[in-house]
């Protein structure tokens, strides 16, 4: 969310996997996306890493886990940006469910 070039991001994440994978952890890839005040550009192509990645790596993507709680405004602090206590009991069930089948 600091606007790094988009090969830079995928740089780093592509390491995190690497040292994951090196330490015997099981990875998962869960797709991100970023405000729409990044403009349309940046925001495809940084949201473009994750699958191409997922691929790369032969990883499995989860999906995003705010795309149900961003649409509902008392799950959602005035920031727009930040879900709210109320939210987090349906984000745990929404990645544990995401994850489960990985697992």
């Amino acid at each position: 969310m600091r606007g790094f070039q988009p090969n830079i991001i995928k740089k780093n994440l592509a390491s995190l996997i690497e040292m994951g994978q090196k330490a015997g952890s099981k990875v998962l890839l869960m797709q991100i996306r970023i405000p729409p005040n990044y403009g349309k550009r940046y925001a495809s192509m940084f949201e473009g890493i994750y699958p191409a990645l997922a691929k790369e790596t032969n990883l499995p993507l989860l999906p995003f886990f705010l795309e149900q709680v961003i649409i509902k405004p008392e799950w959602m602090m005035e920031d727009g940006l930040h879900p709210k206590p109320e939210a987090q009991p349906f984000i745990a069930q929404f990645v544990a469910d995401s994850m489960r089948p990985h697992l």
